[in-house]
C-alpha cells in the first residue's frame, strides 16, 4: 500500500483541483482523511481476522463499492444541512472518488494479496498489470527502515510527481479559463 502520506496528498490535491471557491475547514480535513480510511482494516490483524478474509486487509473496505458508501456517508454526516442539493451531490461524488483513489493506488503496488476492488460482488483480489509503487510495510518500526525509505522514494516518483503535474495543469487551466485566454484564442482562430 502507499503510505497514509501519499493517500492524503492525493485527496488534498483533488480538493485543490476541484475547489473553485473557498470551502470550509471540514472539507480540507475530510479530503486528507477520507482517502486513508480504507487502511483502518489493518485492525483486522489485531482481532485475528486473516488477510485473505472478506473483512481482512485490502478486502471489502478497499472496494469501489465501499468508497461510494463512504463518500455518501461523509456527505450525509458532514454536509447534512445541504443534503440533496446540487452541491451536496457534488460533494458526495467527490468524496466517493477520493476514497476510490486508495484501492486504485494500492492496486499499483508491488506486494500483498491484491485488492478486492469489486467486493462484495466479486471476492477476487486484483493488481494492475503494472505495479511500479513499492509496497509499504505495516508498522512504524518497519516503516522507519531502509524499506520505508525505498517506499517514500517510490511514492515521490509514482504518486507525488504525477499528482503535482495534474494539480498544476488543472490550476493553470482554471486560471486561463478565468482570464478568458482560452476563449479569446479560440474565437480569434474562427472557432466558436
Amino acid at each position: 500500500m502507499p503510505t497514509f502520506i501519499s493517500h492524503s496528498l492525493v485527496g488534498l490535491a483533488a480538493g485543490k483541483a476541484c475547489a473553485g471557491r473557498k470551502l470550509p475547514l471540514r472539507f480540507w480535513v475530510l479530503s486528507a482523511v477520507c482517502p486513508v480510511l480504507a487502511d483502518l482494516d489493518v485492525a483486522a490483524f489485531l482481532v485475528g481476522i486473516p488477510y485473505e478474509h472478506f473483512f481482512g486487509h485490502r478486502g471489502f473496505f478497499h472496494s469501489l463499492f465501499f468508497a461510494v458508501l463512504l463518500g455518501f456517508a461523509v456527505a450525509v454526516v458532514f454536509f447534512y444541512n445541504e443534503r440533496f442539493s446540487r452541491r451536496w451531490w457534488f460533494l458526495s461524488a467527490y468524496f466517493s472518488l477520493i476514497c476510490a483513489t486508495h484501492p486504485l493506488l494500492d492496486a499499483l503496488t508491488s506486494g500483498g494479496l491484491g485488492i478486492a476492488l469489486l467486493s462484495p460482488f466479486d471476492a477476487t483480489r486484483y493488481f494492475f498489470a503494472w505495479t511500479p509503487i513499492q509496497v509499504s510495510p505495516i508498522g512504524i518500526r518497519a516503516f522507519l527502515s531502509e524499506w520505508g525509505l525505498r517506499v517514500m522514494l517510490s511514492e515521490m516518483l509514482w504518486v507525488w510527481l504525477p499528482t503535482a503535474v495534474v494539480l498544476g495543469g488543472s490550476l493553470l487551466l482554471r486560471r486561463l479559463l478565468r482570464s478568458g485566454s482560452v476563449r479569446s484564442s479560440s474565437t480569434e482562430s474562427g472557432h466558436p
